[in-house]
């Protein structure tokens, strides 16, 4: 059974930081795509940014040089450090894990993220 658990969200200002963290089991993060995504009210969930096979990295524009995402393999976690953060980017952050032979997605719980202005 894979279970993706997030944790590390929370209140902060405008320009304050914070990293998500996001702890898999039952799917090898190494081996299989992984990601950050978020949605807001009213809003359609949209990609963050994501490890590709490979090892890879892809990121959204609005977050391209504040947001870094990365894994500790060992750990089998994957992180979103946020940094320079918007009012804007007040979401629920998910993570998530596609199956790689067919792209099943799993999807943790979410953690919700606010930025005060």
């Amino acid at each position: 059974q894979v279970q993706l658990v997030e944790s590390g969200g929370g209140l902060v200002q405008a320009g304050g930081s914070l990293r998500l963290s996001c702890v898999g089991s039952g799917i090898i993060f190494s081996i299989n795509p992984i990601g950050w995504y978020r949605q807001a009210p009213g809003k359609q969930r949209e990609l963050v940014a994501t490890i590709r096979l490979g090892g890879s990295t892809n990121y959204a524009d609005s977050v391209k040089g504040r947001f870094t995402i990365s894994r500790d393999n060992a750990k089998n976690t994957m992180y979103l450090q946020m940094n320079s953060l918007k009012p804007e980017d007040t979401a629920v952050y998910y993570c998530n894990a596609k199956r790689r032979n067919d792209n099943y997605d799993y999807w943790g719980q979410g953690t919700q993220v606010t930025v005060s202005s």
